[in-house]
C-alpha cells in the first residue's frame, strides 16, 4: 500500500524537530537531504553488531561486515540497472566518483591536443577535476554554452564535438536550474561520434528513474547522502569495457593482486578501484535509502503532491516582478522542484539568514557553481530545493515568510 505524504514525513524524525521555536522546513535537499529512520537503524545497527574490516579476515564480524558491504552493491546494481556488480564502485560521494574517472580515464585515454567538453551548468566538481586533467596533459576543455532560460542545445554540442573529443561531462539535473537535461538524446549523439560520456547523477538519481542500460553512458556518478543514506557514500558506474582499461586510481590494501618489489598486479573490478578501508558502516545504509527512495517516486500521493508544489511556486514567481527565476522550464517534467532565484535590491545571504529565523533551512551563495554565476551575472542566489518529503504547506510558508523578509531588508 502507497504511503501517504504525512507517512513518509513520520520516518523522517528530524523533520518534527523545531529551530528557534519554529517547525523545521528543511528545503536544502540537493545540499544533503536528511535520513529516514531505517537508514539511522542500519548505521546503528552496523556499528553496534558488525564494526569489523571487510574482505581481510574468516573471523564472524568480519563475514558480517563483508555481506553487509557487498550486499549493497547487489542492491545498487539492481536498482540502477548496472550490467554486473563489477560495474558499481563504491566511493566517498560524487566528487570521488568523477575524479576517479578524471585521473584514471584520462591517464589511459588522454593524450596532448585531445578535448574534453564540459557544459556551463556544471557543479565544481563536474569542472576543476577536468581542468587538472587538461593541465596534466596537455589537452583542451571545451564549455558546452547555456541558452538564457538555462537548456542545453543540442545544435552547439554538434558544432563543439570533434575528432578529437575523447569525452562529454554533463550533469544529469543541475543542481543551480533544476532543469533536466536530455541525456539520453546527448549520450547517443555523442556515442554516433564514438565519444564516451560521463553524467554527474548527483541530483537525477533523486529525481529521475535511471536504468544504466536505457541511458547507455558510459559513467553515472551519485552520492547517498543525497538520497537519504549516510554521508561519505557515493558510488560510481562505469562500463566495464572502460573499468577493465583503466589504470587504478588509488594503490593500497584490497585492490591488489600480488605485490613484489619488482611489480605489483591489481585485482579485477570492482576491487581495482577501492583501495584501503572502505566506508563499512555507511555503504549498507544504501539498500534501506534506495528502498524508500523507490517508494517515494512510486507514490502517487508524493507524486501528486510534488506537482501541486511545482504549480504554485511557478505562479507565484511568474507573479513576482522584483524576483528572477532561473531555469524556466519549456515544459513542467522539465524541471524539477528546485527554485533559484535573486531578488531586487536585497541580498542573498541576508533572505536566507532570516528566513533561517523563522525556521526554514535554504542555501544562499554560489552553489560550487561559479561559473553559472557568471553566466547569469550575479554573485549568488538563493536556493529552495525540496524533497518528495516536503508539502505544498511548506511551500506556502517559504512564500510568505520571504515576503516578510523582503520586506524586511529593503
Amino acid at each position: 500500500m502507497m504511503k501517504t505524504v504525512s507517512e513518509i514525513r513520520s520516518g523522517f524524525p528530524i523533520l518534527s524537530r523545531k529551530v528557534y521555536g519554529k517547525d523545521l522546513v528543511y528545503l536544502d535537499n540537493a545540499a544533503t537531504a536528511q535520513k529516514p529512520q531505517q537508514v539511522i537503524d542500519k548505521l546503528i545497527e552496523i556499528n553496534n553488531l558488525y564494526t569489523a574490516n571487510a574482505h581481510r579476515a574468516v573471523h564472524y564480524l568480519s563475514g558480517k561486515a563483508t555481506e553487509a558491504y557487498e550486499g549493497a552493491r547487489d542492491a545498487v546494481t539492481a536498482y540502477i540497472g548496472a550490467g554486473s556488480r563489477e560495474e558499481v564502485i563504491f566511493t566517498s560521494g560524487t566528487t570521488a566518483s568523477i575524479n576517479l574517472v578524471a585521473f584514471s580515464f584520462g591517464e589511459a585515454f588522454i593524450h596532448e591536443g585531445d578535448e574534453i567538453i564540459v557544459t556551463e551548468a556544471e557543479h565544481h566538481s563536474n569542472i576543476v577535476p577536468w581542468q587538472m586533467l587538461c593541465e596534466r596533459k596537455k589537452a583542451v576543455l571545451k564549455v558546452w554554452r547555456l541558452e538564457d532560460d538555462g537548456f542545453l542545445p543540442m545544435g552547439t554540442l554538434a558544432r563543439l564535438i570533434t575528432d578529437k573529443t575523447r569525452l562529454v561531462a554533463v550533469t544529469h539535473i543541475s543542481n543551480v536550474l533544476g532543469v533536466v537535461n536530455p541525456v539520453k538524446d546527448i549520450v547517443a549523439f555523442c556515442h554516433s561520434w564514438g565519444v564516451p560520456v560521463l553524467i554527474d547523477g548527483a541530483q537525477g538519481i533523486v529525481h529521475e528513474r535511471v536504468d544504466m542500460q536505457a541511458l547507455d553512458c558510459d559513467f553515472y556518478a551519485f552520492s547517498g547522502h543525497k538520497i537519504y543514506a549516510a554521508t561519505g557514500t557515493g558510488v560510481l558506474y562505469g562500463k566495464k569495457k572502460w573499468l577493465d582499461a583503466m589504470p587504478p586510481y588509488m594503490g593500497g590494501g584490497e585492490m591488489i593482486g600480488t605485490v613484489r618489489f619488482e611489480g605489483t598486479t591489481y585485482a579485477p573490478l570492482p576491487g581495482k578501484f577501492e583501495a584501503g578501508t572502505q566506508n563499512l558502516s555507511g555503504v549498507p545504509t544504501l539498500v534501506p535509502a534506495m528502498e524508500i527512495l523507490r517508494e517515494m517516486q512510486e507514490s502517487q500521493a508524493v507524486i501528486e503532491e510534488q506537482s501541486r508544489i511545482k504549480d504554485y511556486l511557478m505562479d507565484w514567481f511568474a507573479g513576482r516582478g522584483d524576483i528572477r527565476l532561473f531555469g524556466v522550464p519549456r515544459r513542467t517534467s522539465d524541471k524539477i522542484n528546485l527554485y533559484s532565484f535573486a531578488v531586487d535590491g536585497a541580498h542573498h545571504e541576508d533572505l536566507a539568514l532570516i528566513l533561517d529565523k523563522m525556521g526554514i533551512a535554504v542555501r544562499s551563495g554560489q552553489m560550487c557553481a561559479e561559473p553559472l554565476m557568471d553566466r547569469f551575472g550575479v554573485t549568488g542566489m538563493l536556493r529552495a530545493s525540496f524533497a518528495p518529503y516536503n508539502t505544498l504547506a511548506e511551500a506556502e510558508y517559504l512564500t510568505k515568510c520571504l515576503d516578510k523578509a523582503i520586506n524586511m531588508v529593503r
